[in-house]
């Protein structure tokens, strides 16, 4: 018997986690004649960077708009008596695999591409991909043993800002970890900016009011796993400066910044954060000696 014909394909695939929940791809029964899911993507067509192939075919498998990490893994697969269609042929595999994420508000997925390679796209729980109860290609078994969750270390600044016994309060948006709790008002320190001026800034855009930043108060933290309002799960880890503040008594809080983690500003009773009447996030206890 003659050498069989070789055949090498590059694709490029997404892991793509939100919360417990990964998005997979059902294989077409002419692929798969027993249902099996892998990850998201396909081959890369010719002159095609994969970071762009792989967005491509995210959508069109989907119907989601991905965005993908700039480092990726690839995987090397040589099957030399492997069967495509009817014809035997040495193939060869490599898997250009990346982290992705799509918008929180994304709608459920759907299959775009018509007579294609997907049957079916679903978020599907990681723990059943995970024990075998949902199965999967040895891709998406390879990818999800090594990968890791994007890894970000933020810091903030906050301010404990009181008028008599109400306390100035800023409450999470939808895009924002743990949406309508309560927070302290303040925000990340952006890169070559003091604290004190990131945080009467932070002030500004979430409360309308200029404060006057006083002594730091204490340091506070937090470690998650979480979904970042991009879409992206992420490992996170927030230090928070927590600084007094002075606000002129007559304030009203506005909220001034459009389309960020904070939908709404008061002055709230700091005996209905103590009876736990309003929830609040773990920095405004913390704040609070609670």
């Amino acid at each position: 018997m003659g050498r069989l014909p070789r055949r090498q394909r590059v694709a490029a695939y997404a892991v793509i986690i939100r919360d417990d929940a990964i998005l997979l791809s059902r294989l077409a029964p002419r692929i798969s004649s027993t249902p099996l899911w892998t990850l998201p993507g396909g081959g890369l067509d010719h002159g095609e960077n994969p970071a762009v192939a792989v967005v491509r075919e995210v959508h069109e498998e989907t119907g989601l708009r991905a965005t993908v990490a700039a480092q990726a893994r690839v995987y090397s697969r040589h099957n030399p008596r492997a069967t495509q269609g009817q014809r035997p042929a040495d193939y060869h595999a490599l898997q250009i695999v990346y982290e992705g994420w799509v918008p929180a508000d994304s709608p459920d997925p759907h299959v775009v591409e018509v007579d294609g390679s997907t049957a079916e796209a679903a978020w599907l729980p990681l723990a059943d991909v995970l024990d075998g109860t949902v199965p999967v290609t040895a891709l998406v078994a390879e990818a999800l043993a090594e990968h890791r969750h994007a890894r970000l270390q933020r810091v903030a600044a906050y301010a404990v800002v009181r008028r008599g016994t109400d306390l100035l309060l800023t409450r999470v948006s939808a895009r924002g970890h743990q949406p309508g709790a309560w927070t302290l008002p303040g925000g990340g320190v952006d890169h070559g900016e003091t604290p004190a001026a990131a945080l009467a800034r932070e002030v500004r855009e979430e409360c309308g009011l200029d404060v006057e930043v006083g002594d730091l108060l204490d340091v506070h933290d937090v470690h998650l796993v979480g979904t970042a309002p991009s879409g992206q799960t992420q490992d996170y880890h927030g230090v928070h400066l927590i600084f007094a503040g002075t606000a002129p008594p007559d304030a009203v809080p506005r909220v001034d910044e459009v389309g960020g983690t904070t939908d709404a500003a008061a002055w709230v009773p700091v005996d209905d954060v103590v009876e736990g009447r309003v929830a609040v996030l773990d920095v405004v206890r913390h704040a609070l000696g609670l």
